[in-house]
């Protein structure tokens, strides 16, 4: 009998040399696995509930809140858990690039 816990599903919705888009849709107890991240990047959640995280050892729930988005630099080394009973999920922008030239200002 495996203890290995269901998988999230990644869905790569935009992935172009500057930046990667990808859905993540977690059943309840799914996880993504353990992996570590090349590039900046944020996460939107598109619903409310908990994770749970396991980092260098360690294991913590955050609470997300939905359209409330958070950033990370790049080389976190993660398994991420849906900790709610319903199913959760977000979106996950990878900066892979900055632009190569600079914005112009708008005025």
């Amino acid at each position: 009998m495996s203890n290995e816990r269901p998988r999230a599903v990644p869905t790569v919705q935009i992935d172009n040399p500057r930046l990667r888009v990808t859905l993540w849709r977690f059943a309840p107890g799914a996880s993504t696995g353990f992996h570590r991240h090349e590039f900046d990047y944020c996460v939107v959640p598109l619903t409310t509930g908990r994770l749970r995280i396991e980092e260098g050892g360690e294991t913590r729930e955050a609470d997300l809140t939905a359209g409330h988005p958070y950033y990370r630099n790049a080389g976190v080394e993660h398994d991420v858990i849906n900790a709610t009973a319903a199913e959760f999920a977000f979106v996950d922008i990878e900066l892979k690039e900055p632009a190569e030239t600079p914005p112009r200002p708008l005025s």
